[in-house]
């Protein structure tokens, strides 16, 4: 640029300056505009067209297009903006290409003529984006894939308040919204809260008296230990396992027959959490207790987990119907153990996920070698033990036919040792529920396009995900008897060094004792759940619980209810809650309700009726007569029990797929059909006309008034006060007293329909069901 001879040079340089600057801001405005077109219209075109596979879970090519600074960067190829040396732009002409091998994207309809005129527009105009645009993470470096690491603990002001590093972890993140620790909650609320969340009973009065008579946290932590050896600890958390793995007693269908034996898996559950088995045994026995060096019938009992789902004794299809038997194992098991959602990735590659339909066959193959013992439409149980045993059983059986057949006496030296071989053989199994492995020699598995089992694709092992890259699956060793899948499957999510395991598990714990998981999403740890709200804490749990608490859960519930976080008082703080109010960071304790279960065995406890018989077959609570009208077969469908049986707890309540007891329905008992990993909180009229009008509250009220005279005599003081006590944990207020007599005096002369219907008001009550 020359300067004109009749310009001044200040005057020269003035000039170029505002044209620089009208330039300056000329190619702004344009970028502007251009990263307001990529916004609007390009990113939607591409989001909705490309990314299936051009983006964080899939880059066909090593091309992403979901976001501009990568769509820049190019692919395997180079640039696809920048003009080659035909004069051609890689983007634009694929996506305008009529040849349907070229032709961009592959699958679905080409981009209509406006849609290709909108990229080449964009292009054009230099291709401009938001610098601010964040890229996505890649899959493999989501929070939920990473290894475990053990943060520090941080550095807190109120350095005397933390009990356990929960508390230096909880109160780090509080004090950075200059907040202080809330109020603790009262002896006689922790008392009947940890009695709630361990044994899901209320305390007795003599355990009451006991944290009366020596306040404080050292009493409740010696109630803590006491609790965690009692029976109904493994009762209470044996029911939250079974909602993860669809635990039912029948089969669901059309039938909806009984499974035989199928409550030998939950007697197993409640025994192993009594008996503080660690979790990654725990893992262990229920997906390969069969193949485990040191099986027992126990072990073998537990892999009953894998026949728990729905089955269809006469599907249309056999062959659909048994890679949908397979698929409800793979999906519970990924969602149960690992937190992942594997299950969508059965036609097609995960959708919002980085597992792919190879992930998914990949898991099929570990129990595709599995087999249902069956005759017909007739399930049957099998012999559970060490498989040699099995095996040596089976033998003798067959002898002991063959002289039969031949017409050997029955006092014959061999029919005798046979005889007394079997039997001892027989004492070391015990009939159960599960599948089984037939031959050692797994069949070929395949992945199915579209999830068309007549259309199989290319075989598949048996591997993990390929996203968890950093920790594999080893290959399986088959011995003479099995194919030693499932056993490589389960030591690869039982180990420490699995990302996944560990963190589900802690993070179900937190939830069913602060009424919400550090992960919001307890099935889903995958890029579509939720991130953890505090994921320093989350790991530090995990790496304790794998290392000092030896993957013991009872010693994790003992830190956990040791804390001071979990002693907070569930008041709210108007300024924590402005800033918090779906209680994110716990700062106090959750508003929640007792599942149907704790509900009707606190009712029951209070009645004084409860029985506490354990284990054998499901009971048949009482139905309402309409609710069978319509089966031809009434008294089979739903035999009538016992009085003493129906008292028993609601854990070992008969759980019928196709006819669920109404009670238990209407207070939201889990789906029986998938893993259900939170209880759905309803808030409904039948509830209420259930709990005030039911045959059941009614029967349970009379008794308690019953009991309440018996212990009280015709003091209504006194009376009133144990009502008090035995259902809510505390002794009334003067203005409850007086509401109490004033209750009393609108039934004259009829004390003891008063003192039933005084008992009917108590188990209505909010604090009933609501524990502070």
């Amino acid at each position: 640029m020359h300067r004109p001879p009749s310009i001044t040079g200040s005057e020269w340089i003035g000039r170029v300056g505002v044209r620089l600057t009208l330039g300056v801001l000329c190619l702004l405005g344009a970028h502007a505009e251009d990263s307001e077109l990529y916004v609007r219209e390009v990113r939607p075109l591409l989001e909705q067209r490309c990314y299936p596979c051009h983006s964080r879970l899939k880059q066909k090519g090593e091309l992403r297009l979901d976001a501009g600074a990568l769509i820049h960067k190019g692919g395997r190829h180079g640039s696809i903006l920048q003009s080659q040396p035909d004069g051609t732009r890689p983007l634009l002409d694929r996506v305008g290409s009529t040849d349907p091998e070229h032709r961009m994207p592959r699958e679905g309809r080409a981009l209509s003529p406006d849609e290709i005129a909108i990229l080449r527009r964009w292009i054009d105009s230099g291709a401009a984006f938001p610098k601010s645009e964040p890229v996505p993470v890649a899959p493999g470096d989501h929070w939920a894939f990473q290894p475990v690491r053990r943060p520090a603990l941080p550095t807190v002001r109120a350095a005397q308040w933390p009990r356990t590093p929960i508390d230096t972890f909880l109160l780090a993140r509080w004090e950075k919204q200059g907040w202080t620790p809330g109020p603790r909650a009262t002896d006689e609320a922790l008392l009947r809260r940890v009695h709630l969340d361990l044994t899901g009973l209320p305390p007795t009065l003599s355990e009451q008296q006991s944290i009366a008579a020596a306040p404080g946290d050292a009493t409740l932590d010696r109630i803590v230990d006491q609790l965690l050896t009692r029976p109904s600890y493994g009762e209470r958390w044996a029911r939250h396992w079974l909602d993860v793995v669809r635990y039912a007693d029948s089969n669901g269908y059309e039938r909806d027959a009984e499974k035989p034996l199928v409550w030998k898996y939950r007697d197993y559950v409640i025994r192993a959490l009594n008996r503080d088995t660690p979790f990654n045994r725990f893992v262990l026995e229920q997906l390969a207790g069969d193949e485990m060096p040191d099986a027992t019938a126990e072990t073998v009992l537990a892999t009953g987990y894998a026949r728990l789902g729905n089955w269809d004794d006469e599907p249309a299809d056999p062959e659909t119907d048994r890679y949908d038997q397979l698929d409800d194992i793979v999906s519970t098991t990924s969602q149960a153990f690992l937190g992942l959602t594997l299950g969508c990735a059965r036609c097609h590659d995960h959708k919002f996920e980085p597992l792919t339909t190879k992930d998914y066959y990949s898991m099929v193959a570990v129990f595709a070698p599995l087999t249902r013992p069956q005759n017909g439409r007739t399930e049957l149980t099998r012999p559970a033990g060490p498989r040699s045993v099995v095996e040596e059983s089976l033998w003798l059986q067959r002898v002991l036919a063959e002289l039969e057949k031949s017409g050997a006496s029955p006092q014959g030296v061999d029919r005798l040792i046979s005889t007394a071989r079997l039997e001892a053989v027989r004492a070391q199994l015990e009939d159960g529920y599960f599948l089984f492995e037939s031959s050692p020699k797994a069949p070929v598995s395949h992945v199915l396009l579209r999830g068309n089992p007549g259309r199989k694709g290319d075989p598949v092992e048996p591997a993990s995900p390929a996203v968890l890259v950093r920790h594999t699956l080893h290959a399986p060793q088959a011995d003479r008897w099995t194919s030693g899948r499932r056993l490589a499957l389960a030591q690869w999510i039982a180990s420490a060094d699995n990302p996944l395991t560990a963190r589900v598990i802690v993070n179900r714990v937190w939830q069913q004792h602060f009424g919400t998981g550090l992960v919001r999403t307890p099935n889903d740890f995958g890029t579509m759940g939720e991130p953890p709200s505090d994921p320093e804490l989350l790991d530090w749990l995990t790496d304790w619980f794998t290392h000092e608490g030896g993957w013991s859960l009872k010693s994790l519930h003992r830190l956990i209810l040791q804390s001071q976080a979990w002693r907070l008082s569930r008041g709210v703080q108007p300024d924590h809650a402005a800033v918090d109010p779906d209680n994110r960071l716990f700062s106090r304790q959750g508003y929640r309700r007792l599942e149907v279960e704790a509900l009707r065995d606190s009712i029951l406890a209070v009645s004084g009726h409860l029985n506490p018989a354990m284990g054998g077959r499901g009971v048949f609570l009482p139905i309402p007569r309409a609710a069978i009208e319509a089966n031809t077969d009434r008294d089979s469908i739903w035999p009538t029990v016992s009085d003493a049986e129906a008292s028993r707890r609601t854990v070992y309540a008969f759980v019928k797929r196709g006819l669920v007891v109404p009670l238990l329905e209407v207070l939201d008992l889990c789906d029986t059909v998938s893993s259900s990993p939170r209880r759905q909180v309803t808030t409904i009229a039948p509830q209420a006309l259930t709990l005030f009008n039911g045959d059941f509250v009614n029967q349970q009220a009379r008794r308690f008034a019953d009991r309440l005279r018996q212990e009280a005599g015709d003091d209504l003081s006194r009376l009133v006060t144990l009502a008090y006590r035995l259902a809510l944990c505390r002794i009334p207020s003067e203005k409850e007293l007086l509401a109490a007599r004033e209750f009393f005096k609108t039934f004259p002369g009829e004390p003891e329909h008063a003192s039933s219907e005084f008992c009917r008001v108590l188990f209505n009550l909010n604090e009933f069901a609501y524990p502070e």
